[in-house]
């Protein structure tokens, strides 16, 4: 028999590993340079909690077993689970709060295909207790700053605005907004040109499905709909963090607002980060804002405002691996101490600690016995160990360099 991962799962060789962790340790530099500080949350969560009140669907959870009454399953992403443990763990603390993770998370994927991913790992922020423009406007320059970190170019920001999406979609019948919603999220004119609409709500959807482009372009074609009070005070706080972030220079930004997330908590500004080359679009990154979801898991029910994105590990090293900044090789050892005789053993073990006590970070493997002289400097040199330390019977090390 022939043992072969769980269907879904993925094995990381060392070469992997040390991939993503380059990638992970220039992520957490930027959080750490932001004032984010890193939270880790259960794996495991009751259902009700995962689907954050049915924003998220039943069928993208990976459901486990359980003798008790409890329904639990895998996060399918990270920000309910960190919601739940601020409102629940964290009473009291001072807002706003800066939060990072770097985690795996499960989802259930429906495709043909034989044996289609279901664990993929993310790296993410969520800024909880603030509002506004200038959080907003936080959290999409931070997006900038971890892509600029890995030294990324060829990408760019589309956002949204949920809130105005909702609201343009509510101008339609109750019973066909799913549908509309549907159609615009897949760009499907055909599906628009099916439904009963009348002729101005049929116009509507297609303005809808066009709100893409420049900011200046999309922001006047929704200027023009036929809008309320509370839906023009959003485009003006749209216009003012397209206003602040072009200032910056620093985000290469599409403006969407036929843009809707198949997560459905989000409230506000939604975004994607894409990679676009030649052969390949990437989805690197979502994010957006969530003022409710918060309010799900609070025992009073208070509702507290929230934003953040996830990055998508597993896309970011795709896209990172024509660039050559990755590592090619796992990191060799600095030493190799050999043990003479049988009675330099002890003295072997004892030189090696010395040595990985040093400040600075120093790899010292022991050679484990079974080979002459010989065949140890083969094995050094096969796996680019630059020196050698000889432990003779009285504790004394000679020292050879096989530069």
């Amino acid at each position: 028999m022939v043992y072969q991962p769980a269907s879904g799962a993925r094995d990381l060789l060392p070469l992997d590993v040390e991939k993503k962790r380059w990638i992970e340790e220039r992520l957490q530099q930027v959080f750490h340079r932001w004032g984010y500080h890193r939270i880790i949350t259960s794996t495991l969560e009751r259902m009700d909690t995962l689907m954050a009140g049915e924003a998220i669907q039943r069928q993208m959870v990976i459901q486990l077993q359980n003798g008790e009454d409890d329904e639990l399953g895998l996060r399918p992403e990270l920000t309910a689970s960190i919601a739940r443990t601020v409102v629940t763990r964290m009473a009291g603390v001072t807002y706003p709060q800066r939060l990072y993770y770097n985690a795996n998370v499960f989802r259930r994927t429906w495709e043909s295909r034989h044996n289609r991913q279901q664990e993929f790992y993310q790296a993410g922020v969520e800024l909880l207790g603030a509002g506004g423009l200038l959080a907003n406007a936080e959290v999409l320059l931070l997006v900038a700053d971890c892509l600029a970190a890995l030294g990324l170019r060829e990408w760019h920001l589309i956002l949204g605005e949920a809130g105005i999406t909702r609201s343009l979609l509510s101008a339609f019948p109750v019973n066909l907004q799913d549908k509309v919603r549907s159609a615009i999220a897949h760009l499907d004119r055909i599906a628009i040109d099916n439904l009963p609409l009348s002729e101005k709500l049929r116009d509507r959807a297609r303005i809808m499905m066009d709100l893409r482009g420049s900011s200046a372009d999309v922001l006047q074609k929704v200027s023009n709909l036929d809008l309320d009070q509370e839906q023009r005070q959003a485009i003006n706080n749209l216009k003012s963090l397209v206003k602040l972030l072009e200032s910056e220079k620093k985000i290469p930004l599409i403006l969407d607002l036929s843009l809707i997330q198949t997560i459905d908590y989000y409230t506000g500004i939604v975004f994607e980060v894409v990679n676009n080359t030649e052969s390949q679009t990437r989805v690197l990154g979502r994010g957006g804002r969530y003022d409710q979801l918060l309010g799900l898991y609070h025992p009073q029910g208070e509702n507290i405002p929230g934003i953040g994105f996830g990055l998508n590990i597993e896309d970011l090293y795709q896209v990172l691996l024509s660039t050559q900044q990755l590592p090619q090789v796992t990191p060799a050892s600095n030493w190799l101490v050999a043990p003479e005789t049988p009675n330099a053993n002890a003295f072997a073990f004892a030189y090696a600690q010395k040595l990985r006590d040093c400040t600075d970070l120093v790899r010292v493997e022991i050679d484990l016995g079974g080979r002459d002289a010989d065949a140890i400097r083969q094995y050094a040199r096969d796996r680019s160990i630059v020196q050698i330390a000889w432990i003779k019977a009285d504790g004394s090390p000679t020292i050879e360099s096989l530069r």
